[in-house]
């Protein structure tokens, strides 16, 4: 499809707002659900350039939407955004060492600073094409919070804030510029509440019913069966209660909370089951009850054919990101922390030839090539299930830079960063408007969905009564 460049120059012509709302995003490291400051910045350029703003989408208070477009004509086309920061990834920007920051220990350090500053610039983007064409459809911008562990797009989905929406766009920020292959894990946070009894350690051992003991032996459970399920299936833990500091004190009460992950719901769910039995059979063995309670689910992500194509065009067409010397200096720097496994890995992972001398990307990744590194999980999944949907991956970090790095952190305001983010930017807007301008690509597209989603209907796996952990920063 033939595409101009006037949609590229309105992305650059509000390209400094955005640069901005990412450094400045960068400086409010805010936790899942806690994303107060950043969520108003995002609503504050929202109302600036003219959106339509819904605050509290779907009651949660830190997610907001903005609608541009003649009201209730033509198709909605969204683009989502996320700020949410990670604990224990503080670090000064524009360095090339760990150089953590006075205050809690929070950064982004998987550059959802960008992520959502890009996602608006397009979506402002278009909002000025859309005007400047007379064309009837409209764009959204959904500012989503809560991807690290909250599901909160899985809420947004279930409570409908999806429900009149065409298509769905996304990216994240990568080594390299491509589109996102569909492949995530669904995954499911549960929370095992063992309860016993306590009781003198070592005067009335007899009378204890160790809630620690059912803990632990859950674990190993666990842990044996890891040799019975699928190679792709993960499944992790962390004590949230260990029952106390007192070694004399037979531990009334634990708290433990696994992370279960595979490759679709269906082989999820299996999961589940089994790990449940596990925790059954841990109290049985303890005298102790168990309690479980679901924390947050996620779908896989379902892939779109047409829409993957019509991103790679607008890719091809704008050709990689423009790095200058001093960004590839920078690169070498944050490079030179890392190990030669560290950089063959992010080559391996997009399926390209290992280079070691390269320290930016300078390709886009062909449409058919087919990574090997590890396969983590998104809400983006469950929007995936309700609309058509397809992601990107731009280049905003040195080649080898680990996700959820204090590496990542430092290189969130630097040049390779702003770069990256603008030029994602112009390829989510492009694909926006081919969809808009061609009816035929986004029949295809839901047709492409239709087809996936009649094998498998969708099932949200957020159970009913399951609601998001609001809560407010410093809370």
């Amino acid at each position: 499809m033939q595409n101009t460049e006037e949609i590229w120059r309105l992305v650059d012509a509000k390209a400094r707002d955005a640069i901005e709302l990412a450094d400045r995003v960068w400086g409010m490291p805010e936790l899942c659900y806690a994303e107060v400051r950043s969520c108003a910045e995002h609503t504050a350029l929202l109302e600036a350039h003219g959106f339509r703003v819904t605050r509290d989408v779907a009651g949660i208070p830190t997610a907001v939407m903005g609608e541009a477009g003649p009201e209730g004509e033509g198709p909605v086309i969204a683009i989502l955004g996320e700020y949410d920061a990670l604990p224990g990834l503080s670090n000064e920007a524009g360095v090339a060492e760990h150089k953590p920051l006075p205050g809690d220990g929070s950064g982004h350090g998987c550059g959802h600073n960008l992520l959502g500053a890009a996602s608006l610039l397009a979506a402002s983007a278009v909002k000025d094409w859309l005007a400047a064409n007379g064309v009837k459809a409209r764009v959204r911008y959904y500012g989503c919070p809560a991807e690290e562990g909250g599901a909160a797009k899985g809420f947004m989905v279930r409570e409908g804030a999806f429900d009149d929406v065409d298509m769905a766009i996304c990216w994240h920020p990568a080594a390299f510029t491509g589109v996102n292959e569909a492949v995530s894990l669904a995954n499911t946070r549960i929370d095992f509440s063992f309860t016993g009894r306590s009781s003198h350690a070592a005067a009335a051992p007899e009378l204890g019913r160790s809630a620690l003991d059912a803990v632990e032996l859950m674990n190993v459970g666990v842990n044996y069966m890891r040799e019975h399920m699928p190679s792709d299936a993960r499944i992790h833990y962390a004590y949230l209660d260990a029952g106390g500091i007192a070694p004399n004190v037979v531990q009334g009460t634990a708290k433990v909370r696994y992370l279960i992950r595979a490759r679709d719901l269906v082989g999820l769910n299996q999961l589940v089951a089994r790990v449940r039995k596990i925790a059954d059979g841990a109290a049985l063995m303890t005298e102790t009850s168990v309690t479980t309670k679901v924390v947050s689910a996620v779908s896989n992500l379902l892939a779109n054919t047409p829409l993957e194509k019509a991103m790679y065009e607008n890719m091809v067409r704008l050709g990689p990101p423009e790095f200058d010397e001093a960004d590839r200096a920078y690169a070498k720097q944050i490079q030179g922390t890392l190990s030669d496994d560290d950089i063959a890995a992010a080559f391996r992972r997009h399926g390209l030839k290992v280079e070691h001398d390269k320290a930016l990307c300078d390709i886009i990744v062909p449409l058919d090539a087919k990574g090997n590194g590890g396969v983590g999980s998104t809400d983006v999944g469950d929007v995936s299930w309700a609309v058509p949907t397809v992601q990107a991956r731009g280049a905003t970090y040195a080649i080898g830079t680990p996700g959820h790095s204090w590496q990542l952190t430092a290189q969130g305001k630097s040049g390779i960063a702003h770069k990256g983010l603008v030029h994602v930017a112009k390829i989510m807007a492009g694909t926006a408007v081919d969809a808009i301008r061609d009816p035929a690509l986004l029949a295809a597209a839901k047709a492409d969905h239709k087809a996936r989603t009649d094998v498998h209907p969708y099932v949200c796996p957020l159970p009913p009564d399951v609601q998001p952990p609001i809560r407010m920063s410093g809370d």
